[in-house]
């Protein structure tokens, strides 16, 4: 553990410090008591646990039971009533008023900035962070492999892996608490670069406040996650996702990008910027890009090379993440035969994977693309690397956030699409049936076919049954995510890429 055992009142005067702290009735003794673990969960807790009481569906049973198992203090931003418990003593409080950025002062300070040990690239965009992360994966793992290192960590939207824990993400950042574990089991396992995708909730909302990355990357911005729990407008959104320039080192920015010339300017408080893109006056300039099947080679010029690099994965919107994690590297210094080996074997699980039938004449690409970027990517590559071909998609939309998103969805695929299935797609706590019938009311304005089918695996099964050989079916949002939020639980289904590769067998 990398971790300092320090007493209560040391985690108070950091708060204090902090002008986070609001009262403690913590006594002297109690305060000498040191926090040998910290949880936000009550399935997680140990003896000296100091525990967060934390979340919008937070219940005092919560506290009640970490406290039967063993914690001996709670941070709150509220006190809660435990007279009736029988402990030996009471259970002191420590009042804060923020507890998002006093989660980050405790996270940082219990694993004793442990994140220092490590070379950290931070990625955020408003589509392209998944992809962009595991080219840069596949880049480090290759150059890692070359020097007998360990590979690289990854903290992504679709899947987490830190030397110790690999599992499938909930968040596309995690958690304060989760995030700092994730980077003591790197260090554990003597891993020495980490890739993260960093949301602009996260960046809001404290989840790396203190964390700094040796590479900061901004691929685009577009209007997305507009809610009453998310953003309030696009100013709050795009204000959040910069935030990450006064947290890395370097900067490699997309000039592509709209309000580019913001970004630089925001850019301009880190020690250097690197800019890539289709632009000529790119540091990283990419041209000549050529599709052919599910490979894509484009040419890149910087001032020190002018060659050509290929990836493995259709879209040419890819060139854009491609360009991005290349950057990344030459900030880095990594050598350029690892940068063409990684990209050339780069793959991202349930991104623009590609199936097809027995006899070759339908494909089905499964894709996360989930908001009006992404969408309209998507569809703007479909329509040029398949001209003449119709297109089928499956798509739903989130309960209660994003909500911008059941218009914009709906009117790019209406506009682009040939047949629209509408599906269940993490409505959680709201109606799914209302999330389909506002994203139909929006379809249903162009002259494409518009079916509301709730059922999933009914709704993909349905597209490849009613596609021809004359149609590319897209099956977007989930790719392989193995859960669906329906009330405040996530219930374990099969993946779209197990749907898809069920039903074309029939095909």
């Amino acid at each position: 553990m990398s971790n300092k055992i320090q007493s209560l009142r040391e985690y108070v005067k950091l708060l204090e410090d902090n002008h986070i702290l609001v009262e403690t009735n913590a006594e002297e003794a109690q305060l000498e008591e040191s926090v040998r673990y910290i949880s936000y969960n009550s399935m997680d807790v140990k003896f000296g646990t100091l525990f967060i009481c934390k979340g919008t569906h937070f219940s005092v049973d919560y506290l009640k039971s970490a406290v039967n198992e063993g914690a001996f203090a709670y941070i709150s931003e509220q006190k809660y009533d435990l007279t009736e418990m029988k402990t030996p003593r009471a259970i002191p409080y420590i009042l804060v008023n923020d507890m998002r950025k006093a989660m980050a002062y405790i996270s940082d300070k219990y694993y004793d900035q442990v994140w220092k040990k490590l070379d950290l690239i931070g990625i955020t965009g408003t589509k392209g962070k998944s992809t962009t992360t595991y080219f840069m994966k596949a880049i480090l793992d290759d150059y890692l492999k070359d020097l007998k290192k360990p590979k690289s960590a990854v903290l992504s939207g679709i899947d987490n892996y830190d030397g110790i824990i690999k599992e499938e993400s909930h968040l596309t950042t995690p958690e304060t608490l989760d995030l700092h574990k994730h980077f003591n089991n790197a260090v554990k396992s003597e891993i020495e670069y980490l890739t993260m995708e960093v949301s602009s909730q996260a960046l809001k909302y404290h989840r790396t406040l203190g964390v700094h990355y040796t590479v900061g990357c901004f691929l685009n911005i577009g209007e997305d996650h507009i809610s009453d729990a998310e953003h309030s407008d696009f100013g709050d959104y795009f204000q959040s996702k910069l935030k990450l320039f006064s947290q890395c080192d370097t900067a490699c920015i997309n000039l592509d990008s709209e309000h580019s010339d913001q970004i630089l300017a925001e850019a301009s408080r880190c020690k250097r910027v690197i800019t890539f893109g289709l632009n000529e006056k790119a540091d990283i300039y990419g041209y000549n890009m050529t599709a052919t099947g599910n490979s894509i080679t484009f040419n890149v010029r910087s001032d020190s090379f002018d060659e050509p690099f290929k990836i493995n994965m259709p879209g040419l919107f890819n060139v854009s993440n491609a360009l991005a994690a290349i950057s990344i590297s030459y900030s880095l210094n990594i050598p350029l035969k690892n940068i063409h080996a990684g990209l050339k074997k780069a793959q991202v699980s349930g991104r623009m994977e590609v199936y097809t039938n027995m006899t070759k004449d339908l494909y089905v690409i499964v894709d996360y693309a989930h908001n009006k970027m992404s969408f309209e990517s998507l569809f703007a590559s479909m329509k040029r690397e398949f001209p003449n071909k119709k297109i089928s998609i499956v798509f739903g939309c989130p309960g209660k956030k994003a909500l911008s998103r059941r218009r914009e969805l709906g009117d790019v695929a209406g506009r682009y699409s040939d047949h629209v299935f509408i599906t269940e797609e993490d409505a959680g706590e709201e109606s799914l049936m209302k999330i389909c019938e506002e994203i139909a009311k929006h379809v249903e304005k162009y002259e494409c076919v518009c079916s509301i089918i709730p059922d999933r695996k009914e709704a993909i099964r349905q597209a490849i049954v009613d596609a021809d050989r004359d149609t590319i079916v897209l099956v977007t949002g989930k790719g392989r995510e193995t859960r669906q939020k329906r009330g405040t639980k996530y219930i374990d289904t099969p993946s779209d890429v197990e749907y898809v590769q069920e039903f074309l067998k029939d095909k």
